[in-house]
């Protein structure tokens, strides 16, 4: 029989091995959120070349920025955003999601200075709109975000204008064309998928075909829902810009994104890939985001970025 005596010990033993498991784990959660900290930092240029510009024509750069969550005192941030001017691109191109706190509208606006001095256009996001709310990020697991009852509105007007000022387009649900280098551009872009505010506004007046030898058809959106990229692809654009994901902000190593945040399949949660609908394909190229969430201020195997996509000539 045994004795009280061993029960309890095996008793202290079992404690004791509970106590070093959960004194394990608590270690491990707390070295992958440092590190978390110290990616979230760790901002890279991606750089991608597509061939679709008409024949002959020299390469053309476009600076792809999404996802900034600006938040006041972001030094390394805004030093890295000014320093991008350094590329001189030929369009810079804004998906969305600037801010991340009420007061974030000039310290972002000055971030951006340097790149407000070349052509530019952009698209808000529900963090333009609206400002971030703490959450459990399990959440993000059973689907996408969703936007709080009476949530805090952010300066965008403020924001739009400011952007508007320095000479950039705003696609907000509509169209407009634009001369770059000797090639006509007919952009169309679309207010924010994720909170269902899309109206699709057509191409500028004077757009012929998918196949016109001087045009070049750029849809700009934020959130990469299928139905968005569908409907662009069917109406003939050549080129889809979009950001949102955060390239899936906490990711395996060896696997990828977990989460896209909207329906868009979690392999295509960052990168340049070809999007297929009702016969026609069209390159979209997906930005893994340069911010966080102030509430989840963490990356995980998905360095920010920006990206840098240069268009060659087809022939």
């Amino acid at each position: 029989m045994t004795s009280t005596t061993t029960l309890a010990g095996r008793a202290r033993t079992l404690g004791r091995g509970l106590a070093v498991t959960a004194g394990a784990g608590a270690a491990a959660g707390a070295a992958a959120f440092g590190y978390g900290l110290w990616e979230k930092d760790q901002f890279v240029l991606r750089e991608e070349t597509l061939a679709i510009l008409p024949p002959g024509h020299d390469p053309f750069r476009i600076l792809h920025l999404s996802d900034i969550h600006f938040i006041t005192g972001q030094k390394k941030k805004a030093a890295w955003l000014q320093s991008l001017a350094d590329l001189k691109p030929d369009l810079v191109a804004n998906t969305g999601d600037n801010l991340s706190h009420p007061k974030a509208v000039d310290p972002v606006l000055a971030a951006l200075r340097p790149l407000m001095e070349f052509p530019g256009v952009f698209v808000p996001g529900s963090n333009d709109y609206f400002a971030p709310s703490p959450k459990n990020p399990a959440l993000y697991l059973l689907g996408p975000s969703k936007v709080k009852p009476k949530p805090k509105m952010l300066d965008w007007p403020r924001l739009r204008s400011g952007f508007g000022m320095a000479g950039w387009i705003d696609l907000t649900n509509r169209h407009q064309s634009l001369v770059l280098n000797g090639i006509r551009f007919d952009f169309s872009g679309v207010d924010d998928p994720h909170l269902r505010r899309e109206k699709y506004a057509g191409w500028p007046r004077g757009t012929v075909s998918q196949d016109a030898a001087d045009h070049l058809k750029v849809a700009v959106i934020h959130a990469p829902y299928q139905r968005v990229l569908d409907h662009f692809t069917e109406d003939g654009a050549d080129l889809l810009l979009a950001g949102h994901t955060h390239g899936g902000q906490i990711c395996i190593p060896g696997y990828g994104a977990l989460v896209a945040n909207c329906d868009l399949p979690t392999w295509r949660a960052k990168g340049l890939n070809d999007w297929q609908s009702n016969g026609r394909t069209t390159p979209v190229n997906v930005s893994g985001g340069i911010g966080t969430s102030r509430f989840a201020p963490v990356r995980i195997a998905c360095k920010p970025e920006a990206v840098l996509l240069t268009l060659t000539s087809r022939g």
